[in-house]
């Protein structure tokens, strides 16, 4: 195993003050959050692991960029700035900001949607993106590859796509039938791991051959572009920009968090390639739903800072020492015996809490106990990636039951450093060594909507 780790290329300018709480205080304020880690306070959490989502640190480039945002409602000067990066990283037509991830969905999944009971397919939609399709009418169906089930061994590409599968439910729904394919690169639920350059390829050529739009869930698009750099055969003297624009010119549409590989604490995008009926949809729809098309719910300030920041996540020594940040903690558990995802992915280690802890029934969610015990050790806090994430059957009411239940820690940007992330592993495996003792946890009060964000919970006596 290659043990060399990339160094940090950045220097701490300004830094933010954390403290840790006694267990007994972690304890109360655990009861307090119902035993969900959403609702505790950040000020009673020593390393924040919920969400690499707007919580990594800003570079000063981009600081001194949000000072010359132009905050006019209309026609900004920060918003054709921001045009004109992304279209240099997409080659797409149409730009529009939104103030995140899921704002793009709200707008544009909607308008793939002729009648209700069709389909989106993709390699694994995540929560927002599942909620988004299912809210409008439409079914999420899930064709990851087979690799991404088995987390013990080593496949470069757990996040690509299943094309026999993915063709087969094409066939057998009917092409008619399907609103469109989402490609999440690099692939969330999964364990953050990315999908190939062929992969990618092939999946569009399968859209276009059934007149499918190809959609790229584009979060972490930064990272799989530098993980097709070094895994995948053929890209290795290529710069990342250039394999980012060589993802982009396969599909149709880019939905994008920013708060992930833009490098800001809020903003999203949608872009679209050459669609102008389907350009003038988004636009009269995100009046209402987001603002005027050249803000989209943004500060002309943060536009500036997007623009930076979009930049510099391409670059391959940020993205080295990131892709390492994460390395660095999964070989960590590894050594101590932790069962994760392996290889890790780009933005989080994810702990196989069905193969750690499997006393705890799917339905009493196995990684949000893992992730309860793991606050309670070192005020770490975690997030479940399970079956209490899949939320229940819209049509028969039942909890879904995840492939893998999957405690995500995951790591903000250019914010910790790897003694924190030596931390966050001794904490983690004081838990695995109690592992037969963790109890489940049920029900308090259930969110009908997106439950793990304000679900409360009880333990399992």
């Amino acid at each position: 195993m290659n043990k060399k780790y990339a160094v940090p290329p950045f220097k701490i300018k300004m830094v933010e003050p954390i403290h840790q709480i006694s267990r007994k205080e972690r304890e109360q304020r655990l009861s307090d959050a119902g035993y969900n880690q959403f609702a505790l306070r950040s000020e009673d959490v020593f390393i924040d692991l919920l969400t690499d989502s707007g919580t990594g640190a800003m570079s000063h480039f981009q600081w001194a960029a949000m000072m010359i945002g132009d905050e006019a409602y209309a026609g900004s000067r920060s918003f054709f700035r921001l045009e004109s990066v992304v279209k240099s990283i997409t080659g797409y037509n149409y730009v529009m900001p939104v103030h995140q991830g899921r704002g793009a969905e709200k707008v544009v999944i909607p308008q793939f949607i002729k009648r209700p009971g069709m389909i989106f397919i993709s390699n694994m939609h995540f929560d927002t993106t599942r909620a988004h399709v299912e809210l409008a009418g439409a079914k999420a169906v899930d064709v990851a590859c087979k690799e991404c089930l088995d987390t013990t061994t080593y496949y470069p590409f757990k996040g690509n796509f299943d094309l026999e599968r993915l063709e087969h439910t094409i066939k057998t729904v009917g092409s008619e039938n399907v609103a469109g394919i989402i490609l999440t690169v690099t692939n969330n639920a999964v364990g953050g791991q990315p999908v190939s350059m062929d992969n990618i390829r092939r999946t569009c050529e399968i859209a276009k051959k059934y007149h499918i739009p190809a959609i790229i869930d584009g979060a972490r698009y930064a990272e799989n572009s530098y993980f097709i750099k070094i895994r995948e055969e053929g890209y290795e003297k290529k710069t990342i920009h250039e394999i980012a624009r060589e993802m982009f010119d396969y599909a149709d549409v880019l939905l994008m968090s920013s708060k992930k590989d833009g490098l800001v604490n809020i903003g999203g995008l949608i872009a679209i390639k050459n669609d102008t009926d389907l350009f003038r949809k988004c636009q009269t729809y995100i009046v209402p739903m987001e603002g005027f098309p050249t803000y989209g719910g943004l500060a002309g300030r943060d536009m500036d800072a997007l623009a930076v920041g979009l930049e510099e996540a391409l670059e391959e020594d940020y993205l080295e020492h990131r892709i390492d940040e994460v390395r660095y903690l999964g070989d960590k558990l590894r050594e101590a015996g932790v069962p994760i995802q392996y290889p890790t992915g780009g933005h989080a280690v994810f702990v196989d809490c069905g193969k750690m802890c499997p006393q705890i029934p799917f339905d009493q969610f196995p990684a949000a106990a893992v992730a309860n015990e793991l606050y309670l050790e070192g005020g770490v806090r975690s997030v479940e990636i399970g079956s209490l994430l899949m939320g229940r059957d819209p049509e028969t009411g039942l909890n879904r039951q995840s492939d893998m239940e999957l405690l995500r820690l995951t790591i903000p940007r250019r914010t910790y450093t790897f003694q924190h992330l030596d931390f966050v592993a001794e904490s983690l495996i004081h838990v695995y060594l109690r592992r037969n003792q963790i109890k489940g946890l049920k029900f308090s009060y259930e969110s009908p909507v997106l439950r793990h964000f304000t679900s409360r919970f009880t333990p399992m006596p």
